[in-house]
């Protein structure tokens, strides 16, 4: 694929991006969501990412002048995490991801976000995913109210 000049590369992750991988999702998190409790701790981040993210799950990042600028996580048929760096918001990195999830699971997507994070409900909608469902977030670590979302082709 063309990348044009100045645009991130997108690429499966490996264990030499751990640590970049991780840091972007801590910063993405933190700016995104600064009323959501996080559940762990940032070494304990770092250890999930190092111990199960990247070796047991299909994780892509988005690569810019040598640094990890965002990160997205498949996994069956979910799109488990979409984090970008916070200075790459809104610059079509997150749509890129998004065809990318879309060309891997061609039959359907599914994913959580969180009902306070109305930025990417209206992300998720403009590509195609429609609300399926609300919860009161008893299932979810943050103990914060979700919503869950699916794309069908």
């Amino acid at each position: 694929m063309d990348i044009p000049d100045g645009e991130p590369l997108i690429r499966r992750a490996t264990s030499a991006d751990v640590v970049g991988t991780a840091e972007t999702w801590l910063r993405s998190y933190d700016a995104a969501l600064p009323t959501v409790r996080r559940a762990h701790t940032d070494d304990e981040v770092r250890d999930y990412f190092r111990y199960v993210v990247i070796p047991e799950r299909e994780t892509w990042v988005a690569e810019a002048a040598g640094e990890i600028v965002g990160m997205m996580v498949l996994h069956e048929n979910r799109l488990d995490q979409l984090y970008l760096a916070p200075d790459w918001r809104g610059r079509g990195l997150g749509d890129r991801f998004v065809t990318l999830a879309k060309e891997r699971f061609p039959s359907g997507l599914d994913l959580w976000t969180f009902q306070v994070n109305t930025p990417a409900h209206r992300f998720y909608e403009r590509h195609g995913f429609a609300e399926a469902e609300r919860t009161d977030g008893a299932a979810n670590e943050e103990r914060e109210p979700d919503v869950r979302y699916v794309w069908r082709p």
